[in-house]
């Protein structure tokens, strides 16, 4: 007399569907919940939760509408499995009848075949058959299963088989049965089940059964299933079945040892592979909650949410998908080996790792190029050193800036910095960079800028809003956008600049009003805008910043455009006009026009140009401000389209075999010689003079899911992956297409390698690009105010 098996501890339906999927609810179907659409009711009890139940109003036994697929079965069974709750398992089991394939009892508009199988030996048996073959894995609904276990565990379930068919002939069978051996039918049973822990308790992990409780779930489902049972009539009732069992005592089981049933199974594992998202539409069309999407706090550990890094391993976290990518593994070991630790703690990344030649500044930590290295730690969760970051460098504003005896002003922010041990100082100590050692002694603009962003994503992507409510933070930030909104002698609103002063870091003709200077401060100004607050003048400042992006808004769309249209307005321009009226506004000659932005500019497509200032417009493509135009929303809706429709019409001019160009086209010859003063880096296709740069990988791929075209950036992606491991990282690429490594580049460049981590993280999941896009921008109406005079 065999005793009755103890009930097991029951796993409710909502830990089994949330441990499966991954990050978000969108990402990946419930298999179980979707696998038909119920409606039950509450006096039944149902053993698989809705995996296959239905209310159906015929007298006849019906699976239509409401028997689970066989693509939801493995989850439903493995539910089952440890719910007991039910006065039998193999009455949940045996409510999942799926369709078969032709040597199958057929299940024909809700009728069940009332043919006895007298061959099969139970309902859970005959459930778990689906149309998948033997061998061959089926995908579906994200979850990859596994194959079959071994020979030698079919050998073993067919030892259980025959013993049990011996008692089967006086059952008449519920749900169609598949004339498929049982073998298979009980390994497919089995194999829904993973060997991942040790607990006693049967858990839920990564979509995973615990191994634990398996035989005796097995031995539990096996002895209902070869139980005397004996039906008036077969019913399927709200996805329960409806029966009398009694269990056979005198019947005597077989044998399986735990240990061989552990050791021949563990081959037996689910793979999960989550569906991707926003793969073909605009993230503001997706759903007002995606516009607008973050990783709120209760996604974050306890440490997370005070900025502590939560790992220090050589790999990412798992949730971005890379330990299956060698070229993402080897990209972050190559990132984490630049980190740059200030008394234990980590506060950057240097530039380059390149001990081939002489590094120069490489050494140090710059603000712009640790942008995207920030990015990266952000959406891989380990928010620890980009607070550091920001932290050390508000610190290195404060202090006196001078050069050549001449004082910067408060709130210029470093270009870069390098930590060093003074001698007979126990702590490390870090020396700034504001321009005084820099190639030219230029003062970097962008820097303020990007800070900005980066405390922006920072909070955006941790939840942490304490950081920039910090008193020294907002102090930061009104320094920052005191500096930049002073009022002078400029009647334009854009930010006058010289060269050299941010990612084009020599001569290259860009003094003015260069589009990446702007595009950046439009974006730093929205972001200081939403964490800047009323205290201590902030309200003044916010005004103003308002009044400033108004404008800028108006003066970039309207005047830095260029399309077909706008250009043969150019082209027929009139000079010498004045007033109010006048048409070219800025005296514009229209001889002035080059001649290859003829063939270059497309019927369908536009860009901002390189800058506009009196007599002058620079007709070059400058990458990083147009997509960063996009990002911050100051290109509107149908502009962003359009640089996106030019992207796609210049490819081999912008992105060619090397993603993708800082600028283009060329200057050469007499040109090259005036606008660089014969600066041998800057020689034509080459460093900033048309050189090809992978870092801007990254933005491309944000601009790419805002714009709701990723297909562009993973083909760029590919193209990338097919060099930057082999030469070793470079910083650039020369040669019109930018096939060769740049005569000057460094190997293992920090932001090359970053720029690819961010782009094939947001590849993965693209809702971690909301970190970094900005909500469409609309000017605020005037206040209106009633006249004094008003009665």
């Amino acid at each position: 007399m065999v005793e009755p098996l103890p009930k097991t501890q029951a796993v409710t339906p909502s830990d089994y569907n949330n441990a499966i999927f991954s990050k978000t609810e969108s990402d990946a179907p419930l298999a179980a919940t979707n696998g038909c659409s119920c409606k039950t009711e509450p006096d039944v009890p149902l053993a698989a939760n809705d995996g296959c139940s239905c209310k159906t109003e015929s007298d006849a036994p019906s699976v239509d509408d409401g028997a689970t697929q066989s693509d939801a079965l493995p989850a439903a069974i493995g539910t089952a499995f440890f719910n007991t709750e039910s006065e039998t398992p193999s009455a949940a089991i045996g409510a999942c009848s799926s369709k078969t394939q032709t040597d199958s009892p057929s299940v024909d508009d809700g009728a069940i075949s009332s043919k006895p199988q007298s061959d099969a030996p139970s309902a859970v048996i005959s459930a778990c058959s689906s149309k998948t073959e033997y061998n061959a894995p089926s995908v579906d609904d994200g979850i990859v299963y596994s194959k079959a276990p071994s020979d030698e565990l079919s050998a073993a379930i067919d030892a259980v088989v025959d013993a049990i068919s011996a008692r089967s002939s006086k059952t008449e069978s519920i749900g169609a049965c598949s004339s498929k051996p049982q073998s298979y039918a009980a390994s497919a049973a089995i194999g829904a089940c993973s060997f991942n822990t040790e607990s006693d308790e049967p858990s839920v992990d990564d979509g995973t059964i615990s191994s634990k409780t398996l035989f005796d779930a097995l031995s539990a489902a096996i002895h209902a299933c070869s139980s005397k049972t004996e039906f008036d009539t077969p019913l399927v009732d709200d996805g329960a079945t409806s029966s009398n069992t009694q269990p056979d005592t005198d019947q005597v089981y077989p044998v399986i040892h735990k240990e061989e049933v552990f050791k021949m199974a563990e081959k037996v594992r689910l793979n999960l592979e989550r569906h991707k998202s926003c793969n073909v539409c605009p993230m503001s069309e997706l759903s007002p909650l995606m516009h607008s999407v973050r990783i709120s706090e209760h996604h974050l550990s306890e440490s997370e949410k005070t900025g502590e890094s939560r790992s220090s391993a050589v790999t990412p976290n798992a949730t971005s998908g890379s330990e299956s990518d060698p070229f993402l593994m080897e990209a972050w070991r190559e990132l984490r080996k630049a980190v740059v630790n200030c008394n234990g703690e980590p506060v950057g990344t240097v530039a380059a790792l390149d001990t081939a030649i002489d590094l120069l500044n490489y050494d140090q930590v710059f603000v712009r190029d640790f942008i995207p290295a920030g990015f990266a730690f952000l959406l891989n969760r380990e928010p620890k050193i980009v607070k550091n970051f920001l932290l050390k460098t508000l610190l290195l504003q404060s202090t006196e800036k001078r050069i050549d005896r001449f004082k910067l002003g408060e709130g210029v922010m470093p270009a870069s910095f390098k930590v060093c041990r003074k001698q007979g100082l126990s702590k490390d100590a870090i020396a700034a960079d504001f321009g005084e050692s820099a190639i030219g002694r230029v003062a970097p603009v962008d820097s303020g800028f990007w800070w900005i962003i980066l405390l922006h994503a920072y909070t955006r992507s941790t939840g942490d809003t304490k950081l920039a409510c910090l008193p020294e933070i907002q102090n930061g930030i009104r320094l920052i956008l005191a500096l930049c909104l002073s009022e002078g002698f400029d009647t334009f609103p854009t930010l006058l600049c010289t060269d050299g002063c941010c990612m084009i870091d020599r001569r290259m003709g860009i003094y003015g009003y260069p589009i990446e200077i702007q595009a950046l401060f439009f974006m730093a100004l929205r972001c200081a805008r939403e964490h800047l607050k009323d205290e201590n003048g902030g309200k003044a400042l916010i005004e103003l910043v308002n009044k400033r992006l108004q404008a800028l808004s108006y003066h970039i769309r309207e005047y830095f455009w260029l399309d077909l249209p706008q250009l043969n307005d150019i082209y027929r321009y009139k000079t010498e006009e004045y007033s109010h009226t006048a048409v070219n506004k800025f005296n514009v000659m229209p001889d002035s026009l080059p001649d290859w932005i003829f063939d270059f500019m497309p019927s369908k497509g536009g860009y901002f140009i390189g800058n506009v200032s009196p007599s002058r417009m620079d007709f070059r493509w400058f990458c990083l401000g147009n997509f960063v135009a996009i990002l911050s929303s100051l290109a509107t809706n149908e502009q962003s389209k359009a640089i996106m429709d030019l992207v796609e019409e210049r490819w081999e001019e912008l992105v060619g075999e090397m993603p993708l160009k800082a600028c283009y086209p060329t200057m050469e010859n007499h040109e090259w010689r005036i606008v660089t003063g014969c600066d041998p880096k800057n020689t034509r296709w080459s460093y900033h003079n048309g050189g090809s740069w992978p870092v801007l990988l990254w933005l491309l791929t944000a601009v790419c899911i805002k714009m709701g075209r990723p297909q562009i950036a993973r083909k760029a992606v590919e193209l990338a992956e097919e060099r930057l491991m082999k030469d070793k990282w470079p910083e650039y690429y020369d040669g019109k297409l930018g096939r060769y490594v740049g005569k000057q580049a460094r190997k293992s460049q920090t932001w090359s390698i970053a720029g690819y981590i961010v782009a094939k993280m947001m590849l993965e999941d693209p809702c971690l690009a909301s970190i970094i896009s900005l909500d469409e921008y609309h000017p605020a109406d005037p206040v209106l105010r009633r006249s004094s005079s008003w009665s």
